[in-house]
């Protein structure tokens, strides 16, 4: 019997291989090289253009994948609006109000639509986007991996459950990058693109205006100036979340953290303790190391639960169903 239960593990071990490198195969780099080779092109002109009139879209657009990625996956929900039949994540509690970058998604799936009707996916553009915007502003580049397709749902109830959030603490995010196959480096990574954009005063008002010994006394002094102690008023008002380069990818985001000067309390939560702070140490000392893992950590978030195949559609704008 030893020899036949032997073939039959090595049976199960290979077809599991083969069937986990197809899975991988779907997505490559050079999906669209035949169907719409100017498709990569065209969308990172379409970015660029963004950018240059706004610079802190980079951070946006970044964002904008993130919180479509950590959703059912990376499959454009997100960019759907609501409808009689679609509860929008763009209602959602992390999104409303906060998530931008929409306009810019559809833009360039205008150009894209132009010179290749039907083809490329908003999901795939969204990633793209995000690897462009990153280089538009001095960061890492990085192949994407083509060849997602569109969903024809949204999930609110999710992006409220599974987005973190910036009042929480390190082991309920830990287990909210974990749920998502992403561990602790990557989170660290992925949160430094907070070395871009800006946030809202009611997203860190508790912060400087509490009691605790994580923060800075002149930073949140310097803070409160644009974020009254009053709930509602000036909730909308805009600080930097790196405070000495916010348009440029660079590392200074984690010094900020080591300064005890990082904005949201899930920012400063990085380095109270292991397993993420001697991360956030690397990264304040080796830019160079910050940027490899995060171009590395969005790779790998872009390939979560990507639709492939015959699942999703190829939306024709990417703001609601065909």
């Amino acid at each position: 019997m030893e020899p036949y239960a032997s073939i039959s593990v090595v049976s199960v071990l290979v077809v599991l291989l083969l069937a986990n490198m197809q899975c991988e195969a779907q997505l490559s780099p050079t999906f669209y090289d035949s169907t719409c080779p100017n498709a990569l092109s065209t969308i990172r002109t379409s970015i660029r253009q963004a950018i240059s009139r706004e610079r802190r879209m980079a951070a946006s657009l970044i964002r904008l994948h993130f919180h479509d990625c950590f959703v059912q996956g990376c499959d454009a929900s997100i960019l759907l609006e609501e409808s009689s039949n679609i509860q929008s994540e763009q209602s959602a509690l992390p999104n409303v109000g906060s998530a931008r970058g929409y306009g810019v998604i559809e833009a360039a799936k205008r150009e894209v639509e132009k010179i290749c009707p039907g083809v490329v996916s908003c999901a795939d553009i969204l990633a793209t986007a995000a690897r462009d915007a990153s280089v538009a502003v001095g960061g890492p580049t990085w192949q994407v991996k083509l060849g997602r397709r569109d969903s024809a749902t949204a999930n609110q109830a999710q992006a409220n459950s599974d987005l973190p959030a910036f009042f929480e603490g390190l082991d309920i995010l830990l287990r909210k990058f974990s749920n998502k196959g992403l561990n602790a480096r990557d989170m660290v990574a992925l949160s430094g693109s907070h070395t871009l954009g800006q946030a809202q005063c009611f997203t860190f008002r508790q912060r400087i205006y509490g009691n605790g010994t994580d923060i800075n006394g002149g930073f949140s002094s310097t803070r409160r100036r644009q974020c009254p102690r009053t709930d509602g008023d000036g909730n909308g008002n805009l600080a930097p979340l790196d405070l000495v380069t916010p348009n440029s990818f660079d590392n200074n985001y984690f010094k900020n953290l080591i300064q005890k000067k990082g904005l949201l309390q899930s920012d400063q939560v990085l380095f109270s303790r292991e397993p993420t702070a001697s991360i956030v140490s690397e990264y304040s000392n080796n830019p160079r190391t910050f940027a490899s893992d995060f171009a590395s950590s969005m790779v790998k978030m872009g390939d979560i639960e990507p639709l492939t195949g015959q699942n999703g559609i190829i939306r024709r704008i990417c703001s609601a169903v065909n």
